[in-house]
């Protein structure tokens, strides 16, 4: 989800503009079918070029399906600046703030929106693949968050009866909780998301309230 403009957030939007125009040049064009590991490596070059662009000369490596970023390569601050999470949506576009742990990092997801964009650029359907950046092991942390989450709104719900509607998540998370409620023991339920960006919202609710 795309945080509104703040002095915070003009910098990185800047720095997210600078690199995307630098990186624009920079993405090959894939030389007949690739392989996974062929794609992800693509990935790791393309990642770490626009890193350097960004005035960060981080190690990137591939690690079975996740295009990483090497913490110990980052000062403190690089890290921090990486992983620092999108603030809270101000009243009346947000009904609720929902806590630091409903929100992702901004820059991160950033990078990764950028990455599955400009590296699918043209490619022929059999040839897209969905890349995932990580740092310091932050998607799987927020994998098990996102498991809580989900279970704590199914309970809700099916106490409840009502719809349950999560806040602030980002286009990839609500579309991990889609794969999440789409496990059998969920069968009772379903998700949609509601609203436009920087507002959209996923939502569950009982299968059988469908109208």
């Amino acid at each position: 989800m795309s945080p509104p403009e703040s002095s915070t957030g003009s910098l990185k939007g800047s720095a997210a503009k600078k690199s995307h125009q630098k990186s624009e040049g920079t993405v090959a064009p894939s030389q007949g079918k690739l392989s996974p590991a062929e794609h992800r490596e693509r990935a790791r070059q393309w990642l770490q070029q626009v890193l350097a662009a960004m005035g960060i000369p981080a190690v990137v490596r591939v690690v079975g399906e996740i295009i990483e970023i090497e913490a110990d390569s980052l000062t403190p601050a690089q890290k921090q600046m990486l992983l620092s999470k999108a603030p809270a949506l101000p009243l009346p576009l947000s009904k609720e703030a929902g806590p630091e742990e409903e929100r992702s990092p901004v820059v991160l997801d950033a990078l990764q929106y950028l990455a599955n964009t400009l590296l699918n650029l043209n490619q022929p359907e059999d040839q897209q693949q969905p890349y995932i950046l990580d740092l310091d092991g932050y998607r799987q942390r927020r994998l098990q968050e996102l498991k809580a989450l989900v279970a704590v709104a199914v309970q809700k719900v099916r106490t409840s009866g009502r719809e349950y509607e999560f806040p602030d998540l980002s286009a990839a998370e609500r579309r991990q909780i889609h794969t999440l409620l789409k496990d059998p023991a969920y069968a009772d339920l379903e998700t949609f998301s509601r609203g436009k960006e920087p507002d959209r919202r996923l939502v569950i609710r009982r299968a059988s309230s469908r109208p």
